[in-house]
């Protein structure tokens, strides 16, 4: 008799961006409960970073979209709120760090934002980021690049592009980006 087994399913590591979380006393997400929905929706080696809604996990090899939206509903099904969510693997947040055209002055100062589709550019046709220097910006197909040498205080690019884009994106800075790579491509237990 033969005994047949089963491979287990391809595992990706994934990194999850909530959007306007525990802001203000608004959508309050406390990490722990995060990692708790996540290993709830069957998504295993949770770890979060900061209390700004970022996660990492591994789960069934999947298209990010896909477990966006599963990290959307169960999110919602919680807190009863909609509250956005961004999907790379390891190996996306990898290609933004290698993608970036920009120089890196202060990470603090330098900010990625992450669209859950590629964007329109058509819509930031004729807009010249230039009347907002010294601050400079540059796009991939679903981020863009932001350089704030004076400070994001009182960034005015991230304001303009959003409102001609008309998509909302979620913002971290460089240092947030570099740590959640390590940590998505840390060794699981």
């Amino acid at each position: 008799m033969t005994t047949r087994t089963t491979r287990p399913a391809t595992t990706t590591r994934y990194v999850a961006l909530l959007r306007g979380i525990n802001v203000g006393g608004h959508n309050k997400v406390p990490m722990a409960e995060l990692r708790a929905l996540l290993a709830d929706i069957g998504y295993i080696d949770a770890k979060t970073l900061l209390q700004s809604g970022n996660a990492v996990f591994t789960a069934p090899t999947t298209p990010t979209d896909k477990v966006a939206k599963a990290v959307e509903a169960a999110l919602a099904a919680k807190y009863g709120t909609d509250i956005a969510v961004m999907v790379r693997t390891a190996d996306e947040i990898q290609a933004v760090v290698d993608a970036n055209p920009l120089d890196v002055g202060h990470p603090s100062q330098f900010l990625v934002v992450f669209y859950a589709d590629p964007f329109d550019r058509t819509q930031l046709e004729g807009f010249d980021p230039g009347v907002h220097a010294p601050e400079e910006m540059a796009f991939s197909e679903r981020e863009i690049y932001y350089n704030f040498p004076k400070g994001m205080r009182d960034a005015k690019l991230p304001l303009v592009v959003e409102r001609r884009l008309k998509v909302r994106g979620t913002g971290r800075n460089w240092a947030t980006v570099t740590k959640l790579l390590a940590l998505a491509q840390a060794e699981v237990d």
